[in-house]
């Protein structure tokens, strides 16, 4: 393989450039399934959901206690239906006792409530017409068939109100989400119980080096076990993808290049690990070349700069868009931290997601870093009890222990050096691996 000379190479793309040129490039699939809503977890909408109904459907109770009119605790006529000289009957003064006219459980009917009494009610249940305020139960007092008052309720008290979370016709679940328990949980509560999803995209992975060993197996000189593969593995999953694997691919163009033509037939994404660099036992980047082109390789970012883009043409089928194809660095480190800046959003956007972008936050550094790198940094670090960041001792990109560790990354700038004290940038795991 002949090498570029290094005066000819284009500039390195930053993280960002690189980061856009991805979702730029990537055709979102189009076909839509109906799920069962308790079948859809981490699916994409395919289209918005919209509540047929009001949530809650009719007021309900937020306490256990007493449903009340307040008129009848001021002796007003006006708003409990009450004639004049029923009216002149009540007490003007508190405690004021009512006499229990029914009883409410939820999920039960509830009877227009009388004039000068109090429903006993439960938490859910539905707040009888007529009554405007419930009383918790620990604000009253029973005695016999009736209950006293020691203070005077404030109308709408203790109940929610009919649509006071969703609105019939209000739109609860954009097209392009993706579905977590919330959301399941939130279409569930209107009803759905199917819900249209986008289907899951399909990714080839295999992983390419005479060096990579299976655990289980012993061991042989220069050998290393495949950490990467279950890595990938369960980051794909976790994403929701369909993932087949092609398994260890010896460092060998021929067998390189026909398990990539394999695994370009059926399937959205080949993803591969190891390979992308400039050995001569470096295989995956021309082997990608002579199926296909590479449009992409090499960022300015740190673990992780021979990550690799293109495409695979399916040769046996003209008619087909290519498969795409990201080939991520060998080392341990560099394959998981590169897969959850690009691959994780690529995949993303390639199932339907609108919402690509992890949140940063700003965190305090408790450390200082003195030496500045001209790449963009990603650094594993760990929040502290104090509330700032703790840097992992070893950043080398074949440190898998610090990502076990860490409870995220912190996106550093080129050329900067971090002084204790400062904010920085953070990408918490619980952003990237969901």
């Amino acid at each position: 393989m002949t090498q570029v000379p290094p005066a000819n190479r284009p500039p390195m793309l930053s993280t960002e450039q690189a980061l856009d040129f991805l979702l730029t490039a990537a055709r979102p699939v189009t076909e839509i399934e109906t799920l069962a809503t308790l079948d859809a977890h981490r699916r994409v909408l395919a289209a918005g959901v919209t509540s047929p109904i009001d949530v809650p459907p009719m007021a309900i109770s937020a306490m256990d206690g007493y449903a009340v009119r307040c008129a009848d605790f001021t002796g007003g006529a006006d708003a409990g239906g009450a004639s004049a000289g029923e009216a002149a009957h009540l007490p003007l003064r508190l405690p004021l006792r009512l006499p229990i006219s029914q009883r409410i459980p939820a999920g039960h009917p509830a009877q227009p409530l009388a004039p000068a009494s109090a429903a006993r009610i439960f938490t859910g249940a539905t707040v009888p017409p007529g009554a405007d305020a419930v009383v918790m139960q620990e604000m009253a007092t029973l005695e016999g068939d009736g209950v006293s008052f020691a203070s005077s309720p404030q109308a709408g008290e203790w109940i929610t109100a009919q649509g006071a979370d969703i609105r019939a016709g209000a739109e609860i679940l954009a097209a392009g989400r993706r579905l977590d328990a919330q959301a399941l949980g939130l279409a569930a509560s209107v009803g759905c119980a199917t819900l249209p999803v986008l289907r899951r995209i399909k990714v080839a992975v295999f992983f390419t080096g005479d060096e990579l060993t299976m655990p289980g197996e012993p061991l042989k000189p220069g050998a290393i076990y495949n950490s990467n593969r279950f890595t990938l593995r369960a980051l794909l999953e976790n994403l929701g993808c369909e993932v087949s694997d092609f398994g260890i691919v010896p460092d060998q163009f021929a067998g390189t290049q026909a398990t990539l033509r394999e695994a370009a037939r059926d399937h959205d994404l080949v993803l591969t690990s190891g390979g992308v660099s400039v050995g001569e036992e470096d295989h995956v980047r021309p082997a990608v070349e002579s199926l296909g082109r590479l449009n992409l390789w090499q960022i300015a970012v740190k673990p992780g700069k021979p990550l690799a883009f293109g495409e695979i043409d399916r040769a046996d089928v003209s008619s087909a868009q290519p498969a795409y194809f990201i080939g991520l660095p060998g080392n341990p480190v560099s394959s998981f931290v590169t897969f959850l800046l690009f691959v994780r959003p690529f995949v993303l956007r390639l199932q339907g997601v609108t919402q690509v972008t992890p949140r940063v936050l700003l965190v305090r550094a408790d450390f200082t870093q003195t030496k500045a790198d001209r790449r963009n940094e990603f650094l594993r670090a760990r929040l502290n009890p104090d509330g700032g960041l703790d840097l992992f001792a070893n950043q080398s990109s074949a440190v898998l222990t610090s990502t076990v560790w860490g409870d995220g990354l912190i996106d550093n700038p080129p050329g900067h050096a971090i002084a204790a004290g400062e904010f920085v940038r953070f990408l918490p795991f619980s952003e990237l691996l969901n």
